[in-house]
């Protein structure tokens, strides 16, 4: 009978080791301390930075002027993100798996409830991402 319960054991310490053992998984609390504070400021930099309707005469802006605009905001983007320790490439890189991480992410802001009443204020998906994380940045 042990021989045959056996396996059973085994595959049962594995499934919870592999399913409910996830903290290999999950982000270091560092970089998601790290990465949700830079998220923060980027979308209140990008929100006071597009207040208003800054103006190209109502209308569309120029190809000229959305260079000019790219250029500007990923130079404040990389002065931003310098303060946190990231380059705009790094965060670029490895922010969408930061943030696949949900249950990480809001266990971090339920400790932090003024980070989180922020986070929660930034506006969804303005920057044409598709939402994949909820927040355009």
């Amino acid at each position: 009978m042990l021989l045959i319960l056996t396996p059973i054991i085994l595959l049962g310490f594995a499934f919870n080791l592999f399913f409910l053992g996830g903290t290999g998984l999950s982000a270091e609390p560092e970089k998601v301390e790290q990465f949700v504070k830079a998220r923060i400021e980027i979308g209140e930099m990008m929100t006071d930075y597009f207040s208003g309707g800054r103006g190209y005469g109502g209308g569309r802006p120029s190809p000229d002027q959305m260079r000019d605009m790219r250029e500007d905001i990923n130079a404040k983007l990389r002065q931003l993100l310098g303060k946190h320790g990231l380059t705009l490439e790094e965060y670029t890189r490895e922010s969408s798996g930061i943030f696949a991480d949900n249950a990480t992410v809001q266990d971090f802001l339920s400790q932090h409830p003024d980070l989180k009443k922020r986070y929660e204020a930034l506006p969804f998906d303005r920057m044409g991402t598709g939402g994949r994380s909820g927040r355009g940045y």
